[in-house]
């Protein structure tokens, strides 16, 4: 016996799994949260499946899947803000992104949506932290024109805002952003050396090494949740973060292994307790390269257990 609704369901799941990188990538960078990139994929999902069935029932066809898609995806982003947000208060610490772990290589590894959004846009730790200093409406925009290339007109016509209302928040954005954080990219071969060699100062206690690696204004970021190692606000200042790392690193890393992987699209490390992700170290360099101004580091279990078990043997 056939099933006619069987072909129209096929063709709703493979239209959404075409865009679920874009979407997730997107998404992501608006909330920077893995989880709740999921929950707002779901509902996007199951808002275009009843859509779909109900053009497929008679009614109006969609006439641009990727359009609505966005549409949607977005939207729900910016509704799951206000819960974020409301976490955001009572979590115990600094508050860092959850990190997207991905091969050092281009190399396509399997994996869910976080590993296939290493494989679209990619939003550095360093700036994912400047764009929560940003609204939410500003942070969508910023996103959708900035990373993805969206123009003003779709980005109005997604968010339901007049085109120069967008642009007035693009302008907003961008000014802020640029602000804190001026275009540069370190090559990546230069961040895995400092990497390595900071790797190797801060586990050996070696306060002099660090002072002539770390920048007179850098910022430690250790984000534990309460759950893991982490300090209760952001520590700044080389001499500050130096004798830090050089007294507790030691103790704190013995018996880690290490292992080099992208971390938002940059060379960053991963630490291990046997087979158990410890910790994700991601530095952030001066625009000469050659010093480290920004220390992020992700201790929080439950911003690690994403992260999929394909990492520990890439």
């Amino acid at each position: 016996m056939s099933h006619p609704s069987q072909p129209r369901a096929h063709t709703a799941t493979q239209v959404f799994a075409d865009h679920r990188e874009l979407l997730f990538s997107i998404v992501y960078n608006m909330l920077g949260s893995v989880s709740d990139t999921e929950d707002v994929l779901q509902e996007t999902w199951l808002s275009w499946a009843a859509r779909h069935e109900h053009a497929a029932e008679g009614g109006e066809a969609i006439g641009h899947p990727r359009a609505y898609l966005v549409r949607i995806a977005v939207n729900g982003a910016l509704a799951h803000r206000a819960a974020v947000s409301r976490r955001r208060e009572t979590y115990v610490g600094p508050w860092l992104p959850e990190p997207l772990v991905g091969p050092l290589t281009d190399v396509p590894v399997p994996g869910d949506g976080a590993d296939a959004a290493l494989r679209a846009e990619s939003v550095s730790m360093a700036l994912l932290v400047v764009l929560e200093t940003l609204t939410p409406l500003e942070r969508g925009v910023f996103v959708l024109h900035e990373v993805f290339g969206y123009p003003h007109t779709e980005i109005a016509e997604i968010l339901g805002r007049s085109p120069s209302a967008i642009r007035q928040l693009a302008h907003r954005a961008r000014e802020h952003v640029h602000a804190r954080r001026p275009r540069y990219e370190p090559d990546p071969q230069v961040r895995r050396e400092v990497t390595e060699r900071f790797l190797d100062a801060a586990l050996g206690g070696d306060l002099d090494a660090l002072l002539r690696l770390l920048a007179p204004d850098v910022t430690l970021w250790g984000d534990g949740g309460g759950k893991g190692a982490g300090g209760p606000r952001p520590l700044r200042g080389r001499d500050k973060v130096a004798r830090l790392l050089a007294s507790v690193a030691p103790r704190s890393g013995q018996g880690l292994r290490i292992a080099y992987r992208s971390v938002n699209g940059d060379p960053s490390a991963l630490l291990f307790a046997g087979d158990t992700p410890y910790a994700v170290l991601v530095l952030d360099l001066t625009p000469d390269g050659d010093r480290v101004c920004g220390i992020y580091a992700v201790a929080n279990p439950d911003k690690l257990s994403h992260i999929d078990t394909t990492a520990r043997s890439l």
